[in-house]
């Protein structure tokens, strides 16, 4: 057993929570603005109408103000790794450290590199090389998150890697299987493709507050028909990805999908809960009903873990205490493995520390067998395994329903601004003032269930948070999440201030 201070956990769980929630308010904004300035540059260069050049410069305005502080924030992210999770990144710095490294040096590279061009260029550069620079900027943004998105996938499911027992680090072995992971390319996919709505609804809120003051009113209608056509498109291939991400989910992660669903036992022909009220005092391995009310879709679930009505999904109880007659192995049989994982590398160390190479490769032979579970044997018990169902059941149903609304705005707005009407519709601005809102909470939620999902996983199976911790003290990580809070909250401050500045201003002041 290792001896781990539980607040010292859940503060640097915490502080990292709110570090990552806090930046994936810029991101997502930036990954869809940054192609739909592109858009309106584009259209720009072929008419030659001085109108989409306000329209252009004006959101990237917007973008630049967001993309500032993203920037700034994920910098923090990333130095996290190393002060509170430096067990974590010694582990596996190798393989964890690559992704971040090309992050930095193309991608990165690559929004620099032509992001002055962008903001100061006009006039500076011929108008096709202005707009093929904002087209640079847009692919390097979204090809930031790829490799961000490549390392969290890792995570998520570890390949591509192997254990190196002399030195208990995880190494590189196959950088191709880390880059196609499948969870990484379902979860980039699903990512950016839900950052295209949140921008798209970014737009759309903007320009409704124009029509309903009355001002602008050409632009904002000019803004919403790109938008809401980006948006829909988005939005309906969110659906797509989404469903796979969760395939992906139901293969590699399958008590994340049961923490989704709210299944404690496992079904053959399993519903989708469409909507539902938790029993919050249902724990494993109790009688009680799960749920004090549900409506469920029926054999949707089995469909879609497991592309084939009627299959098995196994629930929770499963994944904890085993059922031999589905051949799912409980938490509880993996505990005793990683145990004699655990043991059987210590007697390896000290074979090899004593120059006994017979009894060393003798306890690595064992140590081979059950390496794939190390991880549970740092569990205290099975339950452990089981993340906190409640918030994650909530943040997933919250996601799904609210993208489920967005196709419906984004096509009830280029319907009636094609139209020439929807100035007139004065039920349906209002709503579009609050989309982006909704897709802010839509991207919070997404986020909670995927990171908090997945625990008690740093790496999943084979790291546990707790082992994950920098060996700091509790009081030195609420400081820091004092500090951080604080900051943080003046840069949203200064951040909100200066885009409702400039949303004042409007397009005729730049």
């Amino acid at each position: 057993m290792i001896d781990v201070d539980p607040s010292l956990v859940d503060w640097s769980r915490a502080q990292f929570a709110f570090t990552a929630m806090y930046h994936w308010i810029f991101v997502p904004i930036t990954l869809g603005l940054s192609f739909l300035c592109a858009f309106y540059e584009t259209i720009y260069l072929k008419t030659g109408n001085e109108e989409w050049k306000r329209i252009t410069r004006f959101w990237m305005t917007l973008f630049g103000i967001n993309f500032a502080i993203g920037v700034a924030t994920g910098i923090i992210l990333e130095f996290e790794f190393g002060t509170n999770w430096s067990n974590y990144s010694w582990m596996v710095g190798d393989i964890f450290g690559a992704p971040l490294a090309i992050e930095g040096l193309f991608a990165f590279f690559l929004e620099a590199s032509f992001f002055a061009v962008m903001f100061f260029g006009w006039n500076r550069v011929s108008k096709g090389f202005h707009c093929f620079s904002t087209w640079m900027v847009a692919i390097g943004s979204n090809l930031s998150a790829v490799w961000i998105l490549v390392a969290n996938g890792w995570m998520q499911n570890p390949v591509g890697m192997a254990f190196n027992p002399d030195t208990a680090r995880f190494e590189m072995q196959n950088f191709a299987e880390v880059v196609f992971n499948p969870i990484a390319v379902s979860k980039f996919t699903h990512t950016s493709s839900s950052g295209f709505v949140m921008a798209s609804a970014f737009v759309l809120t903007i320009s409704c507050w124009y029509l309903i003051k009355g001002k602008h009113v050409d632009m904002a209608k000019k803004s919403i028909v790109v938008a809401s056509v980006f948006g829909l498109v988005a939005s309906c291939f969110v659906g797509f990805t989404g469903d796979e991400a969760a395939y992906e989910v139901a293969q590699k992660q399958p008590m994340k999908l049961a923490a989704m669903e709210g299944l404690y036992t496992g079904e053959r022909g399993a519903g989708i809960v469409a909507m539902g009220i938790l029993n919050d005092t249902k724990v494993p391995g109790d009688v009680q009903d799960a749920f004090l009310l549900k409506v469920k879709i029926p054999w949707a679930l089995s469909l879609l873990a497991n592309r084939e009505f009627g299959s098995f999904v196994p629930g929770i109880d499963d994944l904890v205490f085993g059922n031999a007659e589905e051949n799912v192995m409980g938490v509880n049989t993996m505990m005793e493995k990683g145990r004699m994982a655990l043991t059987d590398l210590a007697a390896f160390k000290l074979a090899k520390n004593n120059q006994d190479d017979s009894a060393a490769d003798a306890a690595l032979a064992r140590f081979d067998v059950n390496k794939k579970f190390m991880g549970y044997g740092y569990l205290d018990t099975p339950e452990e395994a089981v993340p906190p169902v409640g918030l994650v059941f909530n943040s997933f149903h919250l996601m799904a329903a609210l993208g489920s609304m967005f196709p419906v705005i984004f096509g009830a707005f280029l319907f009636f601004t094609l139209k020439g009407t929807v100035s007139e519709k004065r039920w349906l601005l209002p709503i579009g003032l609050f989309t982006g809102l909704l897709a802010l909470f839509a991207q919070q939620a997404g986020w909670v269930t995927a990171e908090v999902g997945r625990q008690p996983w740093a790496i999943q199976g084979l790291m546990p948070v707790k082992i994950a911790t920098t060996n700091l003290t509790t009081t030195s990580v609420q400081i820091t999440f004092a500090m951080f809070a604080a900051v943080f909250t003046l840069l949203l401050i200064a951040e909100i201030s200066i885009m409702l500045k400039q949303i004042a201003i409007g397009p005729e002041g730049h």
